[in-house]
């Protein structure tokens, strides 16, 4: 067979490829649910590992392929990308489609459909398709409705998983409709979660005022005075360090590059206990002077000065190496040409080094703003979003950024281990930095096509 041409071929060749892989997953997964019933048993429940799936579906896809190029020869240069191909998808695209579908469901750390001691039960009675379950005597089967009446909760437990519909309450028992094949077991655990629409967006718009708005307000002011200060002070360092005439000026470049050399989960640490109220090593300098210790890190006002310092400290070697990498490809026949017109040092820094300086500054400048407005790291160690600020939620407080909000909502503890909640919030994030790069690609003009 002929190899297709133009976009119907193109077509064709992503189909033959995806219906391999589609068809070895199938296989693979397959034989890993015979490999799950066959060694499943009440000395082992939980059957075999779920990674066999992966191994499985692997062994299935080298066959697939040897036989696919047999009949299709011209696919085969389809295969040298498709370690890629299924490195995008696992790493990439998965991961963005279960965001997006968790973001719609009420999936937590109490909800998340796995096995929760906390919940489990044991099973009183059972005849034909019921199943008569004992309540848990501390939090009960942490249902939507009263009572469970109607709900349909999946039980896990003996290696199996299913779903029952709750039919009545009696005292402190259930009873369940069962499925035929699944086995009564003496304990279940229960903790399914369900789909909820649009009810965590709800909730992130209905409390902005709480969250949204000023987290992002924050996100924003940080990031831009972020960019604003680096830029200055380095770019200000990198044009007294190329002057070739100041003394010992390598000595000087390697003294200032060691902030941004160092690892900054170090450094910050460093600096949280430099801005110690009762014994940090600043406040201990400035009591010498006279001034009264200051909350750096306990008061909302002095932690976001706290942080931009930080991150000042943390930035600026980065701003003064690209200014520097810069300043070397302006010829220093221009300098020459301008000596020799009697321009002054400072006219020569407004009339050629800023003007030739700006143009492969404005890149780093948006990147630096980009990466800056997704820094967790810094307000993660610092900080840790914190302090506490009034009227907040507890996951949104006085120095926490968008990032650092959707973290501390799914994966602490005052957020209540909310992956949707988390999710939804992520998917916010998403809409506001594609708004942000918008708006950078029109100033910017990244976009705009060349005419000749």
């Amino acid at each position: 067979m002929h190899r297709p041409q133009g976009l119907a071929g193109f077509l064709i060749e992503i189909g033959l490829l995806a219906g391999a892989v589609l068809v070895a997953f199938a296989v693979g997964a397959a034989a890993y649910w015979g490999l799950e019933a066959a060694f499943t048993s009440p000395q082992n429940p939980e059957g075999v590992p779920n990674y066999l799936i992966l191994v499985t579906s692997l062994l299935a896809l080298v066959p697939i392929l040897f036989l696919l190029a047999r009949r299709y020869p011209w696919i085969t240069d389809w295969y040298y990308l498709l370690p890629g191909i299924l490195f995008i998808l696992a790493f990439t695209v998965y991961p963005i489609v279960l965001t997006v579908y968790l973001a719609f469901t009420d999936y937590s750390g109490l909800r998340n459909g796995k096995p929760d001691r906390s919940t489990e039960t044991r099973v009183v009675g059972h005849a034909g398709r019921r199943l008569e379950l004992a309540l848990p005597a501390d939090r009960g089967l942490r249902c939507r409705r009263p009572g469970c009446r109607g709900e349909l909760i999946e039980l896990v437990g003996s290696g199996r998983r299913g779903d029952f519909r709750v039919e009545a309450a009696r005292g402190r028992t259930l009873v369940l409709t069962r499925a035929p094949a699944f086995p009564p077991a003496y304990a279940y655990r229960v903790n399914a979660f369900h789909f909820v629409g649009f009810k965590n967006f709800v909730f992130i718009f209905q409390n902005a005022s709480k969250a949204l708005l000023p987290v992002f307000g924050w996100n924003v002011v940080f990031a831009l005075l972020t960019v604003l200060s680096t830029a200055l002070l380095g770019g200000l360092l990198g044009i007294v360090l190329n002057n070739p005439r100041l003394p010992l000026r390598n000595l000087y470049r390697t003294l200032l590059v060691i902030p941004w050399a160092l690892p900054a989960v170090i450094t910050i640490q460093v600096w949280v206990a430099l801005l110690n109220k009762q014994f940090g090593a600043i406040n201990r300098l400035l009591g010498l002077l006279g001034v009264y210790p200051i909350p750096w890190l306990l008061d909302p006002l002095w932690a976001k000065a706290a942080v931009l310092l930080v991150n000042l400290w943390l930035g600026f070697p980065y701003m003064m190496t690209a200014t520097l990498g810069a300043l070397s490809t302006i010829p220093d026949e221009l300098y020459e040409a301008a000596r020799v017109d009697g321009a002054s040092g400072l006219a020569s820094l407004r009339a050629i080094t800023l003007p030739l300086l700006w143009p492969p500054f404005i890149p780093i400048l948006l990147s630096s703003f980009a990466f800056n407005f997704n820094n967790f790291n810094l307000i993660y160690l610092l900080t840790g979003g914190g302090p506490p600020a009034e009227g907040r939620l507890s996951t949104a407080q006085a120095t926490d950024i968008l990032i650092s909000w959707a973290y501390k909502t799914a994966f602490r503890a005052e957020g209540q281990s909310a992956y949707g909640l988390g999710a939804a919030i992520s998917l916010v994030i998403f809409a506001i930095t594609v708004g942000i790069s918008l708006v950078n690609f029109r100033v910017t003009g990244a976009f705009r096509e060349e005419r000749r």
